[in-house]
């Protein structure tokens, strides 16, 4: 809980900061929406996180834009982001299994089945924007973001045999049976207690905005690198983070104007 107030601490202050200053800027508050391209990161060593590609998910939200001066501006926002991964072929199981098999407790066992790890997170971003260009105007921006988990999901399916090994060359049978036990992975399993609630991390990117007189339309494309561990066991469910490409368009609605 400690290592977490400073980044939840240090995006407030940021927000804090920059109140005074906003009376006196060029104020623009909008909605955006658009897809969120994560993947989980893991070590290749660890069993549980490694093989993780990329899956889709969608990504909404509200922002402000406080100018602070010609060039900068500071983007606030609050979003909604579905991050995560997918994971086919033999891996670990991590869902229950039908009871008796005849293994000891604790045994990790393998099967060939796809894994989508869905995890929604409520992200509060802090980026400093830098302007370029006066009708059509181009940006970069850089900053830090805080996200609260509110959902984590695990969505397999697929039948397999059960092994006791990675490489699939063990599978259980089950006297007097000869051929190897299939089972029915399908499941929909709520993994948010296995998590922490939590994950700071760093984004940067650029866009486009383009004024259509009253309101302004701005695209935008950021990469989100998550630098908090996913897990809350980490000695049996392994250690990850998250990130995402994230692609979104938007209206901002000028609020107040800098005399």
């Amino acid at each position: 809980m400690k290592r977490m107030r400073l980044p939840v601490l240090a995006v407030l202050t940021g927000v804090l900061l920059t109140a005074g200053a906003a009376r006196a800027a060029d104020i623009k508050l909008g909605v955006h929406s658009g897809l969120s391209i994560p993947k989980i990161r893991g070590k290749e060593a660890d069993i549980f996180t490694r093989g993780f590609t990329s899956r889709q998910g969608l990504f909404f939200g509200l922002g402000a834009d406080i100018g602070l001066t010609p060039r900068l501006s500071l983007a606030l926002g609050l979003n909604y982001n579905s991050q995560g991964g997918l994971r086919k072929g033999l891996q670990p199981i991590t869902m229950e299994l039908p009871p008796g098999l005849p293994v000891p407790p604790g045994t990790i066992l393998f099967a060939d089945f796809r894994n989508e790890t869905i995890l929604d997170y409520l992200e509060v971003p802090v980026m400093a924007r830098f302007w370029f260009g006066k009708k059509v105007r181009f940006f970069v921006n850089a900053g830090p973001y805080v996200g609260l988990l509110v959902r984590a999901r695990a969505l397999t399916s697929g039948t397999s045999a059960i092994y006791l090994d990675e490489g699939g060359t063990q599978p259980i049978i089950i006297p007097p049976a000869t051929d190897p036990l299939i089972v029915d992975l399908g499941a929909d399993t709520n993994v948010l207690d296995s998590l922490r609630k939590t994950n700071f991390g760093l984004a940067g990117g650029g866009g486009i905005l383009y004024s259509l007189g009253a309101v302004d339309l701005c695209l935008e494309a950021h990469l989100q690198l998550g630098l908090s561990t996913l897990q809350k066991y980490t000695e049996t469910d392994g250690q990850s983070q998250t990130g995402a490409l994230v692609i979104s368009l938007g209206v901002l609605v000028p609020l107040a104007r800098k005399k």
